[in-house]
């Protein structure tokens, strides 16, 4: 009996773990991205209902560069699914230009 209360107590320890991994935040860049690109999704399109962030792909870089003479503080790339009704179809390349204070400059969706 001592035995099996040892392994469930280690099998518990590894799912509380997991599960703590599992669930680490955001990054609020990739948070931010994702909202204005969602907006920006609808404002196009009223059929759109969520937009998916693989966050898997997800590369965030920092950036010290500008565009014209606009500050780019992040770079966040990757692939996004749009959500349409209750259909989500093939992944698009995701582009989110970051400039200061955390503000999104540019999203960018494109079809693979």
């Amino acid at each position: 009996m001592k035995h099996m209360i040892q392994i469930l107590t280690a099998v518990v320890t590894a799912l509380a773990a997991c599960n703590a991994s599992a669930q680490a935040p955001v990054d609020p860049a990739v948070a931010a991205c994702k909202s204005t690109g969602l907006i920006a999704l609808k404002e196009r399109s009223a059929d759109i209902t969520d937009l998916v962030l693989d966050m898997e792909s997800l590369a965030v870089t920092k950036a010290d560069t500008v565009v014209g003479d606009v500050p780019v503080k992040t770079v966040v790339l990757g692939e996004a699914y749009i959500a349409r009704k209750d259909k989500t179809g093939k992944p698009d390349r995701f582009v989110c230009l970051i400039g200061d204070k955390g503000k999104v400059l540019l999203t960018f969706f494109t079809a693979q």
